[in-house]
C-alpha cells in the first residue's frame, strides 16, 4: 500500500479531514441523524487523525507490481454473478463498477451509479457517516460495518454495508462495499422533515399512499408502492428479468398500463384546470394545477416566477399540506438564488433530472443556513422552465422525499408537457388580462369622469359590464346646451374596439352638436350625418340613442325626448302612475333620411325620467320571459324613490330576474324634477317635428 508523502500530500489529507468534519457536525443537526453512528464515524476520524500524524513521520511501501489476466477475469466473474449487492469503489468513494444484484437494489441498470459519489445513493441523513467509514477504511484497511438506509426506485432501504479493502496485484487497491438487510429494529415512523407535524399512528409502519401518486400501482414514475412490499429489494426492478410468461411479467406489464393511464388522467385533469382558469386568476389556476401534481407524484411543488426581471418563489405545496404548511412556509421565504437548480433552468431554459442529489445546496439554503434539501430530507429533483418557446415565465420544480424513490426520465417528459401547458396558460392569462385592461380604460373614456349637479334636477346613472370580457359599447352622457341640459342614453350593436370606436364618436358628436343647437330632433340627425360620412357604422355596427333636453320656461321642468331606435324611456309620476314613452325613430348610421321620434313631456316635482339601453329591455329570465314585459310593474314599486335609490333597486331587480347572467351591457339613468333652479331661461327654444 502507497500513501502519499510530503507537506502537499498532507495538507490534502488535512483539508479532507476538514470536510467530513464539518459534513458530520451538519449531520449531527439533521432531524433524522443516529447519534449512535455518528459517534463511531466521529472515533473513526480521531484514528483517521493519528494516522494522520504517524504519516508525517513515515511513508508506506510500494505496491506490489504485476496482476495476472486470469486472476483479474476470476475476480470479475465472482464480482458480477454474487448474489449479494456489491459496490466497487475507488479510493476516494467514487462508484467505479456495481453488480446486478447492486442495480436490483437501487432500482438502476449497473451502469447508472457509475461515476457517481457512493454517497449520493445514500439518504442525506447518513451521508456524512458513511463518508467517514469509507475514508477510514481506505486509509487503515481495517473492516468497517455501518448501518444506513439507501435510495431505491420505491424509497429508502434499510440496510447494513460492510466496508473493506481489497487490491489486486499491479493496481491501486479499492474499496469493496457489501449490503445487506439491516437486522429487524422495533417499527417506528420514518423521521419527518424538521418543522412537520408528526403523523397519525395508524400511518407510520406504512405510510399511505394516495390515488395516483407515484407510490401507486401505475402510476407516474413508479411500477408500485413504496408500501406495499415486505422488501424493497423484493419490489425492486429485479422482477422486469423473469422470462416472459411468468407471473412476474405479467404484473409488469400491469402495472406499466396503469402507469399510462395515470400519466393521461394526469394531463387530462392538468388540462381541464388551465382551460377553465376560474375568473381569470394566474395564481389561483397555477396553484390548483401544482397541488394536482404533488399530489400525484407523492412529492414537494416548488413555483418560481419572474417578476420584474428576477425569479421569484410564488408557491411551494408538499404532498401533505397540513402536515408540511410550516416547512411551506420556510422554503417559500426564500427566492432561488444564482448557481441553484432552478436558477439554472431558468436561465438556460433546459430542463434538469437529479435523481440523486449529490449536493445538498442543489436547491439553495434556508433563513437559518440550512440546504433546503436537508431541511425537506429530499434527495431527487426534477425541474423544468415555464417557456412558451418565445417567453421565460419561471421553473417548476419537483422535489422527492427518499423515502418515495426517485425521479425517472418519463418524470421528466411528462413535467416538461405540463410546463408548457402552464406556460402558456399563463402567456393567455396575461394577454387577456392587459385587453381587459385596455378595454376598461377605452370603455371608461365613454362615460362622463363625474356627474355634474343639474340646478333643479337630481341624476344618478349607473353602468354594469357584461360577463362577455370584451369591451362594452354602451354610453351615457350628462352636459349643458345652450338654454338647460341634456341627458344621453345611447348602445351600438357589437362589441369591441371597433364598436367602442363608433360609441366614442355617436357621445361626442351628441354633446358637440348639442351646444350649438338644444333640439333632440337635430342633434340626432347630425349625429347620423357624422356617422354616415366617416362610414364608422361599416366597421362597429349602428347607434341606437335616447337623449332628452331639460329647460324650465316656467315653474314646471319641460323635457323633449328624442328618439332613435332605441327602448322607449320611463316617466315615473309622483302620483303613482308609470308611463312608457312611445320611442321609435331609426338608428343612426344606416340611412341618410333617419328621421328621430320626438315626444315632450312636462315634468312636476317628484316625476322621474328613466332611461336605459338595451341590455334592460332584452333582459331574460329562466323561463325566457324578457325583463321589458315586466318592467313596468316593477317602476311602480318604485314610485317615490330618489335617482339613486331607483338605479340601484333596478339593478337589483335585474340581478334577481337574471340569476345573475347578463348577456348584454346595462346603463341607467334617472333623473328625477325639482323645484324649479334660480335664474333659469324663462322660455325654451323648441323644435319643428315633434309629436306629443
Amino acid at each position: 500500500m502507497s500513501e502519499t508523502s510530503g507537506s502537499a500530500g498532507a495538507g490534502r489529507q488535512v483539508a479532507e479531514l476538514e470536510a467530513r468534519l464539518a459534513a458530520l457536525r451538519q449531520a449531527a443537526r439533521s432531524k433524522g441523524a443516529e447519534p449512535g453512528e455518528l459517534l463511531d464515524a466521529a472515533l473513526t476520524e480521531l484514528d483517521g487523525a493519528v494516522d494522520l500524524l504517524r504519516a508525517a513521520q513515515a511513508a508506506d511501501g510500494e505496491p506490489a507490481a504485476g496482476a495476472g489476466a486470469a486472476e483479474r477475469s476470476l475476480l470479475r466473474a465472482a464480482f458480477s454473478d454474487a448474489p449479494v449487492p456489491l459496490f466497487l469503489l475507488a479510493r476516494d468513494g467514487t462508484v467505479q463498477r456495481i453488480n446486478e444484484s447492486a442495480g436490483d437494489l437501487i432500482g438502476s441498470k449497473p451502469g447508472y451509479a457509475t461515476g457517481r459519489p457512493f454517497t449520493a445513493l445514500v439518504n442525506l441523513p447518513s451521508r456524512a457517516a458513511v463518508q467517514s467509514q469509507l475514508s477510514a477504511v481506505a486509509r487503515t484497511g481495517k473492516l468497517r460495518r455501518i448501518r444506513c438506509t439507501l435510495l431505491s426506485a420505491d424509497g429508502v432501504v434499510p440496510s447494513e454495508l460492510i466496508i473493506g479493502r481489497v487490491g489486486v496485484r499491479g493496481e491501486a487497491d479499492q474499496l469493496m462495499v457489501a449490503a445487506r438487510d439491516a437486522p429487524a429494529a422495533p417499527a417506528a415512523a420514518p423521521a419527518a422533515p424538521r418543522g412537520a407535524a408528526a403523523a397519525p399512528a395508524a400511518s407510520r409502519s406504512a405510510p399511505a399512499t394516495p390515488a395516483g401518486s407515484p407510490g401507486a400501482a401505475g402510476s407516474p414514475g413508479a411500477a408500485g408502492s413504496p408500501g406495499a412490499a415486505a422488501s424493497p429489494v423484493a419490489a425492486s426492478p429485479a422482477t422486469a428479468g423473469e422470462r416472459p410468461g411468468d407471473a412476474g411479467d405479467v404484473g409488469a406489464r400491469l402495472a406499466a398500463t396503469q402507469a399510462i393511464t395515470r400519466r393521461l388522467d394526469l394531463v387530462t385533469a392538468t388540462a381541464t384546470l388551465l382551460l377553465a382558469n376560474e375568473g381569470f386568476s394566474e395564481s389561483r389556476t397555477l396553484q390548483r394545477c401544482a397541488r394536482l401534481i404533488a399530489r400525484e407524484f407523492a412529492a414537494w411543488t416548488i413555483l418560481d416566477i419572474e417578476r420584474g426581471g428576477k425569479l421569484r418563489r410564488q408557491l411551494v405545496l408538499g404532498p401533505d399540506d397540513m402536515r408540511f404548511s410550516d416547512l411551506a412556509r420556510a422554503v417559500a421565504a426564500v427566492d432561488p438564488e444564482p448557481g441553484s437548480v432552478p436558477y439554472g433552468v431558468h436561465e438556460s431554459a433546459r430542463p434538469a433530472l437529479i435523481a440523486h442529489a449529490e449536493d445538498a445546496g442543489a436547491l439553495g439554503v434556508g433563513q437559518d443556513g440550512e440546504p433546503l434539501l436537508v431541511t425537506l430530507q429530499a434527495t431527487s429533483v426534477l425541474c423544468v422552465p415555464l417557456s412558451d418557446g418565445e417567453n421565460r415565465y419561471g421553473v417548476l420544480t419537483l422535489v422527492r422525499p427518499a423515502t418515495e424513490g426517485f425521479f425517472r426520465v418519463a418524470d421528466l417528459a411528462l413535467v416538461e408537457g405540463l410546463g408548457e401547458q402552464m406556460a402558456l396558460a399563463i402567456r393567455v392569462n396575461r394577454m387577456f388580462r392587459r385587453r381587459s385592461d385596455t378595454a376598461d380604460a377605452l370603455h371608461g373614456s365613454l362615460l362622463p369622469r363625474r356627474m355634474p349637479e343639474i340646478p333643479g334636477a337630481q341624476v344618478a346613472a349607473t353602468y354594469i359590464a357584461a360577463e362577455d370580457p370584451e369591451v362594452g359599447s354602451d354610453f351615457y352622457d350628462v352636459y349643458r346646451t345652450q338654454d338647460g341640459w341634456g341627458l344621453a342614453v345611447g348602445d351600438v350593436c357589437g362589441k369591441g374596439e371597433e364598436a367602442a370606436a363608433v360609441t366614442a364618436a355617436a357621445r361626442h358628436a351628441i354633446r358637440v352638436l348639442a351646444r350649438r343647437c338644444a333640439d333632440p330632433g337635430e342633434v340626432l340627425a347630425g349625429t347620423n350625418e357624422i356617422l354616415l360620412a366617416d362610414e364608422l357604422a361599416l366597421d362597429g355596427g349602428f347607434v341606437t340613442a335616447n337623449i332628452a333636453h331639460l329647460s324650465w320656461p316656467d315653474s314646471r321642468l319641460r323635457v323633449v325626448v328624442g328618439s332613435a331606435g332605441h327602448p322607449a324611456a320611463a316617466l315615473l309620476q309622483a302620483d303613482g302612475r308609470v308611463q312608457m314613452l312611445s320611442g321609435g325613430g331609426l338608428p343612426l348610421g344606416l340611412f341618410p333620411n333617419a328621421e328621430p321620434a320626438i315626444q315632450e313631456l312636462t315634468m312636476d316635482t317628484g316625476d322621474v325620467l328613466f332611461l336605459y339601453s338595451n341590455g334592460v329591455a332584452q333582459l331574460r329570465g329562466p323561463l325566457n320571459i324578457e325583463f321589458q314585459d315586466r318592467m313596468a310593474d316593477e317602476l311602480v314599486g318604485m314610485v317615490g324613490y330618489p335617482p339613486d335609490r331607483l338605479v340601484a333597486s333596478m339593478r337589483q331587480a335585474m340581478l334577481d330576474f337574471s340569476g345573475g347572467n347578463l348577456v348584454d351591457d346595462v346603463t341607467m339613468l334617472a333623473m328625477r324634477a325639482d323645484r324649479r333652479p334660480q335664474g333659469s331661461p324663462s322660455a325654451a327654444r323648441t323644435g319643428a317635428g315633434r309629436t306629443s
